[in-house]
């Protein structure tokens, strides 16, 4: 049962901190949908043309390219806090003890996986606003929101516009009726770009630890080759004299 808590514990504490580690891309996310949102909106109403469409896809690579930044930082840091965990276990199993590292977190500690479940706690209102619209199509395409329904459907514009206007638009507009379930489909591509930018931020710090390391170890050999001058104490006598050719 301890060990069950223990585990439980231990689950909750990375949800956490996933989330956390979401954030800013979440937010980047949401400020994307309310500009794309005010940019579609015209004398009170929102009509979508080819000038909307393109501002669809503008916000969704800034946002998406905002979002690979911040992964490649937290690949590089995390892959930092796996070598100090490495070396915590590594001095366990060696000596005995634990060598104390007091900024060191197991939690955030690399792990290639990570990428890919911080994209998708970013993509949370993608995830909802699209289920909540594929279940309720029928009443929002006819134009039937009203209430509850009708906080939810500008809460999705706000939010999550980038993914939820384009069929919103396609439906009640082009007289389509793409399923809204579709639109989870935005989240692969933000998902895809957060774990691959998390990887190669990793891999770039530890290239950089490698060229660094490299670089410590040609110039101490270059030092260790280089002949040693000796201190004869500048007294009279003591410098032997040099030979003319």
């Amino acid at each position: 049962m301890n060990t069950f808590k223990k585990v439980w514990k231990k689950f909750w504490v990375y949800v956490w901190e996933l989330f956390k580690q979401s954030i800013p891309t979440l937010i980047m996310f949401c400020c994307a949908s309310s500009v794309l949102m005010l940019l579609t909106m015209k004398e009170g109403e929102i009509k979508w043309d080819n000038t909307a469409l393109t501002w669809t896809i503008v916000c969704g690579v800034a946002a998406s390219a905002y979002a690979a930044l911040i992964m490649w930082g937290y690949g590089g840091n995390q892959y930092e806090m796996l070598v100090s965990g490495n070396m915590k276990r590594i001095s366990a199993m060696e000596y005995g003890g634990e060598y104390k590292i007091s900024s060191h977190k197991e939690v955030k500690e690399y792990r290639a996986w990570k990428g890919f479940a911080i994209g998708a706690f970013a993509m949370i209102f993608t995830f909802i606003f699209g289920i909540v619209f594929g279940c309720c199509q029928a009443r929002i395409d006819a134009g039937k929101t009203s209430g509850f329904l009708a906080v939810v459907a500008l809460l999705a514009f706000f939010l999550s516009g980038w993914s939820i206007l384009p069929f919103y638009y396609m439906n009640v507009a082009g007289g389509f009726s793409a399923s809204y379930f579709l639109s989870l489909l935005f989240a692969v591509l933000p998902i895809a770009v957060s774990g691959a930018f998390y990887i190669i931020g990793a891999y770039s710090r530890r290239n950089k630890a490698i060229r660094e390391q490299e670089l410590a170890d040609r110039a101490a050999a270059a030092e260790a080759a280089r002949p040693k001058k000796i201190n004869y104490g500048g007294l009279p006598g003591t410098k032997p004299k040099k030979r003319k050719k």
